[in-house]
């Protein structure tokens, strides 16, 4: 019988969880950084992506996975890009709070961060954020955030957030990300100019750096050479409802929901590549970031207030359908 959850050591002797589903699906789950490294769907087929140069040495952050970006999303304010929190050595919560799952799943574990007086200094507020990472019976993974604003002195703070998602693809010419087209998104490496997508899918013939604006709670990775299309879903979040999958056709339609934070969209491409240390030089074929993130309008949170952000992930079998998604087999799959 399958341990459901496991503590293990992992690379350099970083403490990590293990989950495992009865069926076959696992993650992994470093401390430092409260870091999911793996999702296994049960055939074991990794569907996240590490580079192979990530250091795992602290105060690193670790190359790959899904580092979490708290209280800051990149260089959105005065801190260390991306924030603190993926840098810091997180606990195990053996008493969280009352949480509402749907799901009879054993395979997950509570984590939780609290500011050190080093945090203090460079972040003045007192704040409790405790992340769940659990799998679901088919293999999906879900990674729930609560951020509480445990301040005394009667002060509010504001935050950006990100779960900074790496996928792994077979080769990034041969994916297609849907649910995006027709959104207005910032443009990184445009001085942040304001763009109106224009494809019908999302594909990549170069490096990419974009925020798409009021996205929907449920976009599609589609990858040709594997067959699968991963799937993510984010809810919990500001104004965030149920989505419903609109078939017309063959092609994949979402209903769109209004003041949801955006998604970025992160390939390095090969110039940037090469320039990255923790980055192997042609790993950028093999990987896609797609993130779940609170940014154009950032978060604020006074005393006692608490927010969540959830996001779920699933992997499933796909067909091509005039050149688009199949929705019929993601509907069968989610």
């Amino acid at each position: 019988e399958r341990v459901p959850v496991e503590l293990s050591k992992g690379v350099n002797g970083l403490e990590k969880i293990i989950l495992r589903e009865t069926r076959g699906s696992s993650a992994e789950v470093y401390l430092y950084g409260g870091h999911v490294t793996s999702w296994k769907n049960e055939h074991g087929e990794e569907l996240l992506f590490v580079s192979s140069k990530a250091l795992f040495k602290p105060p690193k952050a670790i190359r790959g996975g899904i580092p979490i970006c708290f209280p800051q999303f990149s260089n959105h304010g005065p801190l260390e890009p991306h924030g603190f929190a993926r840098n810091k050595l997180w606990s195990i919560d053996t008493d969280p709070p009352a949480f509402p799952t749907n799901s009879s799943s054993k395979a997950y574990i509570d984590l939780i961060l609290k500011p050190s007086e080093e945090d203090m200094k460079i972040w003045p507020h007192s704040y409790e954020f405790r992340l769940r990472v659990a799998l679901g019976p088919g293999g999906d993974l879900m990674l729930t955030s609560r951020i509480r604003n445990t301040n005394t002195d009667g002060k509010p703070f504001t935050f950006t957030f990100a779960y900074h998602t790496y996928f792994s693809v077979s080769d990034i010419s041969e994916v297609r990300v849907e649910g995006l087209e027709t959104l207005d998104y910032l443009d990184n490496l445009l001085n942040k100019q304001r763009f109106t997508e224009q494809g019908d899918a999302i594909t990549f013939e170069a490096e990419v750096d974009k925020i798409y604006l009021s996205t929907p709670t449920k976009i599609a990775i589609l990858d040709h050479e594997k067959k699968r299309t991963l799937v993510l879903r984010k809810d919990g979040l500001p104004d965030a409802g149920e989505v419903d999958i609109a078939n017309s056709g063959s092609i994949c339609m979402y209903e769109m929901q209004k003041n949801i934070p955006p998604k970025m969209v992160w390939n390095p491409w090969d110039k940037k590549a090469k320039a990255m240390a923790d980055f192997g030089d042609d790993e950028y074929k093999h990987m896609l970031c797609v993130e779940a993130a609170a940014i154009e309008k950032p978060i604020t949170l006074k005393p006692g207030e608490e927010w969540r952000g959830r996001q779920e992930l699933s992997a499933v079998p796909s067909s091509y359908c005039s050149g688009q998604l199949d929705p019929r087999r993601v509907l069968q799959g989610s």
